[in-house]
């Protein structure tokens, strides 16, 4: 009678009595990198030849995650990381100040006494923001209600407020982080599960606007410009769907870009100024975006989703 294997033959290496070598081979060939899962080996998952699959890692990751929350809409808020909440910003100029006692005639500590001066005059928009954060997170029907949530590039400054908002009142919200040089925390606000870490600018630009509702843009520099015109341009060039764009504080606004200008030049045509919007506040930021979608026909909140 044939006793019956009790393992399959691929279970087990090459037996030693059929070839003395063949367990030294083996282990050569399974310590080979090519003898490694592809989504373990990190040499070729970072390698260029790799680059499409990781953008779609980059994109699909979030994607899954937003849709298990049920998020069908955001509100994406934009502004300066560096603009800090008022006692953060005056403790920054008290500690200039005695400084500058010790060294009055230095230049470097006046001109940053100066920007010091213009962070907490900026600092009433670190509170607006977190108000408008409370406004977002308030329009909800429950805590658990993410069909439309508050987005921001989970940093802090601006971002932080935003989220910080939402949270004082109980509800969630994203943040978009970005792997950079330099380490990046996200700020404590955001909600856990809703906090993502991206490595491509590309794919984190495009689930800024890929449910996005209203974008709301506070005073900021670089990489707020760089949001704010990838917006209107995909808007001009009809590239998405119109969304109301706010910008908060016009006195900043009027100054940091002189739209006017650019229009009269003929570098815009004369319609393109009213892609945008100014608010001095978050409660006119918000009642614009909501009067925006009924005009459209569309409300923000369609009671009869409910029915």
């Amino acid at each position: 009678m044939i006793q019956k294997e009790t393992t399959l033959p691929w279970e087990h290496p090459k037996l030693q009595e059929e070839d003395p070598e063949a367990l030294k081979l083996i282990k050569k060939i399974m310590s080979s990198p090519t003898y490694v899962m592809s989504e373990k080996d990190m040499e070729f998952m970072s390698s260029y030849e790799a680059r499409g699959v990781r953008l779609e890692l980059d994109y699909l990751k979030p994607e899954l995650k937003m849709k298990e929350y049920g998020i069908e809409h955001t509100i994406v808020v934009f502004g300066s990381a560096r603009i800090v909440e008022r006692e953060t910003a005056l403790k920054r100029l008290r500690t200039i100040e005695k400084m500058l006692h010790k060294k009055p005639d230095d230049r470097a500590l006046l001109r940053e006494l100066y920007i010091a001066e213009r962070m907490v005059g900026k600092s009433i928009y670190y509170e607006d923001a977190r108000n408008f954060g409370k406004l977002v997170g308030k329009s909800g029907k429950t805590a658990e209600d993410c069909r439309v949530t508050l987005m921001t590039g989970g940093g802090p400054g601006i971002m932080e407020a935003a989220n910080r908002g939402s949270f004082d009142v109980g509800a969630k919200s994203i943040g978009l982080n970005i792997k950079l040089p330099h380490e990046q925390f996200p700020n404590p606000y955001i909600t856990p599960d809703l906090c993502f870490l991206f490595h491509y600018f590309a794919i984190r630009k495009l689930h800024f606007l890929n449910r996005a509702k209203a974008l709301v843009v506070y005073p900021g520099g670089f990489g707020t410009f760089d949001e704010l015109f990838e917006t209107l341009t995909l808007i001009q060039t009809k590239k998405t769907n119109d969304i109301p764009v706010v910008l908060v504080g016009k006195s900043y606004w009027e100054k940091a870009i002189d739209f006017d200008f650019l229009k009269d030049e003929g570098v815009i045509a004369p319609d393109d100024i009213n892609v945008f919007h100014y608010a001095d506040n978050a409660q006119e930021a918000w009642d614009h975006i909501l009067s925006w979608h009924e005009g459209q026909g569309k409300p923000l909140f369609d009671e009869t989703m409910d029915k």
